[in-house]
């Protein structure tokens, strides 16, 4: 084999995380860095010292994927239990039930259609006017109408966001999810589940090789790189630049945390949808572990907000069209960098799904540790 490497990875979450594994079992030596005082990123998840429950410290997190091999993978380094994530919403002083399905659409019109009626009705107060919706909001009116569209989603994204709906991209909204039968499974894909001990556990699993270290409570400075091979860093792609070009803007996410005996709402998420309402949802944590018992429980409001860099942690890419145009200059400054990869959600500027995440983590060293290979090859040849 040939001589091993050194390398640095920056972010102790699922990417630096996977990212170094692969390069350990190849016989490299690894260090990785993070800022917080814990490994596991934004997935960190604790047991709460007074009720007993796991927590997911940085809000609610449900693996789900139709990818194979990534379910495969985390399977190795914990068992995960079946979990449908069943999600409530309150409107208007009512209960109903998300994705939009049958149960909602004939609860919400106090009505007792079947499929092809609700499909039928659906298609008579969508907005038909609306060709190629363009904003979030004309992405919703045209799918569901205004009804909905207010009830479920205006109030909610304003919250979430801070912008106006009709100020932010379709692609926000995607493929409408409207199911016209009673599915309340918030998810579509085959694999959906918790880890029975924590994502903590799963990435404690992760790192665990002879080839690892870790420093915690380590922030990332430019002269660290000396002495190794390759960086892959997956902090924000704008603070490893310094801002130079300006910042890239995220929403954060602040926790109201309560605890209280039995049972508080009798499912795990229920989101606030009414703009008079300050918070977006309510997670209880202990129905995310329907297999445990507790007799307390703990949980929590949350609040979106504007990130602040080095006073909050950025959660959600806002990605409009000056953060892209901002975004691209760093990626062309990026290509100039030798010997280091942006990685990850923050390294890409991206939202991602975990599943996502380990996948583009699987493939980015892979392809890398396969080209080394190459020009270790050639070199000899």
């Amino acid at each position: 084999m040939a001589e091993p490497k050194r390398f640095l990875i920056v972010g102790a979450g699922f990417t630096g995380a996977v990212i170094g594994r692969e390069l350990a079992e190849a016989g490299h030596i690894v260090e990785i860095i993070d800022q917080r005082n814990h490994i596991a990123g934004n997935c960190y998840s604790q047991r709460d010292e007074q009720t007993g429950v796991l927590v997911h410290k940085y809000g609610p997190h449900i693996f789900h994927t139709d990818n194979q091999e990534v379910w495969d993978y985390v399977n190795r380094f914990d068992n995960f239990k079946p979990y449908i994530n069943r999600v409530k919403a309150v409107s208007q002083g009512k209960v109903f039930s998300l994705p939009i399905n049958l149960m909602t659409i004939n609860q919400f019109y106090n009505k007792t259609m079947n499929p092809d009626e609700a499909r039928q009705f659906i298609e008579e107060i969508a907005d038909l006017t609306i060709q190629d919706p363009q904003s979030f909001e004309e992405q919703a009116m045209r799918f569901i109408g205004k009804d909905l569209y207010k009830a479920f989603f205006y109030g909610y994204t304003k919250k979430q966001w801070g912008l106006e709906p009709k100020e932010l991209p379709a692609s926000i909204l995607k493929r409408l999810p409207v199911r016209f039968n009673y599915d309340d499974n918030y998810f579509n894909h085959k694999n959906q589940g918790m880890p029975e001990h924590g994502y903590t556990h799963v990435i404690e699993g992760i790192l665990k090789h002879p080839n690892i270290t870790i420093k915690l409570n380590t922030d990332y400075e430019h002269q660290m790189r000396s002495g190794y091979d390759h960086l892959f860093y997956s902090g924000p792609i704008d603070q490893y630049f310094d801002y130079e070009l300006g910042e890239l803007d995220y929403r954060t996410l602040r926790f109201e945390e309560f605890r209280a005996e039995g049972d508080f709402q009798g499912t795990a998420v229920i989101n606030y949808c009414d703009i008079e309402v300050p918070y977006t949802r309510i997670s209880e944590h202990k129905h995310f572990a329907p297999w445990e018992s507790h007799e307390r429980t703990i949980y929590f409001k949350e609040y979106s907000a504007k990130h602040e860099p080095g006073k909050t942690i950025p959660y959600y890419p806002i990605r409009q069209a000056k953060e892209k145009a901002v975004l691209v200059k760093y990626w062309e400054r990026a290509r100039l960098e030798q010997n280091v990869s942006f990685v990850g959600r923050l390294g890409g500027y991206r939202y991602m799904d975990m599943d996502v995440t380990i996948a583009e983590a699987l493939k980015t060293v892979r392809e890398f540790i396969a080209n080394e290979k190459n020009c270790s090859d050639n070199h000899h040849v």
